[in-house]
């Protein structure tokens, strides 16, 4: 990739930074729990600095379930609720995790999600477009996701037990047989990928800005 996008500058401050800031003022949130690679954590402290709500910045793992695992190791045991959170995703808002929150709550596992637009195919090894998919309840999955504490640690101890490999905590989840409901966002929430993502973003900061 070349850059370290979580340490990118965005909008006057590293892209994690906006991401922690978002967490930091949502009311429904107490506590966070930074998980990064090891070669990272000095910097994520440095980071942190007057954060409340950071609790520990802790060591991640070689897969995305392995770091979610270590980070849940860190959990307040008496918390109801888990949000697991791309550090990589600067542009979310109090409001859409508190959206996020409010479903899982009532139904225990949500996650925010975009609605696919675009039109889809599949195509051959040779990239030769062999069918086309329907769109229709097709989603991009975002985060937060938000779950039963105790639902999201049963669903990793049990991909680990089985040694199943899982993209994301929806996935892991849907492993146990549980329901997880969607929460369908059009507001910009990308992941901060390549070096051009920062320029869209930093637009966005900006008109979001103007609006309010």
């Amino acid at each position: 990739m070349g850059f370290d996008k979580l340490f990118a500058p965005l909008a006057g401050k590293p892209v994690i930074a906006h991401t922690i800031d978002a967490f930091e003022r949502t009311s429904c949130v107490d506590q966070i729990i930074l998980v990064g690679r090891n070669d990272s954590l000095a910097e994520l402290c440095k980071i942190v600095g007057q954060q409340t709500k950071v609790r520990q910045v802790v060591a991640g793992g070689t897969l995305r379930q392995d770091s979610v695992r270590a980070g849940l190791g860190h959990v307040d045991p008496k918390a109801d609720f888990v949000a697991v959170h791309d550090a990589a995703r600067p542009l979310i808002t109090p409001e859409k995790i508190t959206l996020v929150f409010e479903i899982c709550r009532t139904h225990g596992a949500a996650a925010l999600a975009e609605p696919i637009t675009d039109t889809l195919k599949r195509a051959d090894v040779d990239l030769v477009v062999s069918e086309s998919v329907d769109r229709h309840q097709l989603f991009t999955m975002q985060t937060p996701q938000i779950f039963a504490r105790k639902l999201l640690v049963e669903a990793y101890e049990t991909v680990a037990a089985k040694n199943i490999s899982v993209t994301d905590e929806v996935s892991a989840v849907e492993h146990l047989g549980r329901k997880v409901v969607l929460v369908p966002n059009q507001d910009f929430n990308f992941k901060i990928t390549y070096p051009r993502d920062l320029s869209l973003a930093e637009f966005v900061f900006k008109q979001r800005a103007a609006n309010n």
